[in-house]
């Protein structure tokens, strides 16, 4: 994963909403507020020097139009993860919470960690569709699974005329999704070529693969440990003193870790050498469940290399 190259010495954070975008400069130590419009947010970009990093957080997709405009002027920016800069102003005692202190606490973060922070690059417009696509399909998905659950409740015999409609609904609308997917990558070459190398891996489908691909864009990118990291599967360790407490994963992007599970869950019952891995684990007296996710992290790091090596062997650009 690639860091800023350059050292910059002004810092802005912003702290964005819907509407508006709570701005704190440290070239001025001051903060004013900036409509979340493109026009007000190009002006403001183009007003900033070549010295600057521009810190924000992912604010479910209303931080985009700011990291465009960023991109458009050739300025540097950073989405920070929001976990990590919640603990960062926790570290300073700080208890109170504004959209002012949050701004300041940003560009704080960037001064002190823009050594090790990755600067936000364009995304690929195929790219970005397939994740939309995919995060839309895991909503319904999730959506037909609580239909189907309150349908199975003992008590549904009167709803069940309203729920059976709703839950055909929901199922055209996911194939039809899956369709635009499929669709997407049969015409995009570098995703197609992506695609065909995660289907050789023991419990990857056409699904799967297709939501590795949208969740996890760095994959082929990483290494190993980054790529479980990300994906909330890297195990951490739990030690104090003499104590060795017990290993666990947490942290990562919670839909790709979910999007592993099925996979590693179908490798463990195929022939090859997941399963077989799958075996020694349990063999070893681990609970299924954690021999499930010692696979999930083989799974992602197999990705991760096998995307790795082609893109290297090939004139590809990965978007």
């Amino acid at each position: 994963m690639s860091v800023c190259t350059t050292t910059p010495s002004r810092f802005v954070g912003c702290d964005v909403s819907k509407t508006s975008i709570v701005v704190f400069d440290t070239a001025s130590s001051q903060t004013r507020v900036i409509p979340n419009r493109a026009s007000d947010l190009a002006r403001f970009a183009h007003s900033l020097d070549q010295s600057c990093l521009v810190i924000c957080e992912a604010t479910g997709g209303y931080e985009t139009r700011l990291l465009d405009a960023m991109l458009a002027a050739g300025r540097a920016a950073h989405r920070a993860d929001a976990r990590k800069v919640k603990a960062f102003i926790r570290s300073f005692g700080t208890l109170g919470k504004s959209d002012a202190i949050d701004a300041q606490a940003l560009a704080r973060y960037g001064a002190e960690r823009h050594a090790s922070l990755a600067p936000w690059q364009a995304q690929d417009p195929a790219r970005r569709t397939l994740q939309a696509l995919v995060l839309l399909r895991i909503d319904l998905v999730a959506m037909r699974q609580a239909q189907l659950n309150r349908l199975a409740a003992p008590q549904a015999g009167d709803i069940a005329p309203l729920l059976r409609p709703i839950l055909r609904h929901i199922e055209t609308q996911i194939r039809a999704i899956e369709a635009r997917i499929a669709a997407l990558i049969r015409v995009h070459p570098t995703l197609r070529q992506a695609l065909a190398i995660l289907r050789t891996i023991p419990g990857i489908g056409d699904v799967s693969a297709a939501a590795l691909l949208a969740l996890m864009p760095e994959l082929g990118r990483l290494s190993g440990r980054q790529a479980a990291a990300l994906a909330g599967v890297a195990p951490h360790p739990y030690q104090s003193g003499s104590r060795e407490g017990y290993r666990s994963t947490r942290g990562g992007r919670t839909d790709l870790k979910r999007a592993l599970f099925m996979p590693a869950l179908v490798a463990s019952r195929a022939k090859g050498s997941l399963s077989i891995a799958y075996q020694r684990i349990i063999a070893r007296g681990k609970k299924p469940i954690v021999a499930i996710t010692a696979l999930m992290r083989k799974i992602i790091v197999i990705a991760n290399a096998k995307l790795r090596d082609a893109f290297l062997s090939l004139p590809l650009s990965v978007s």
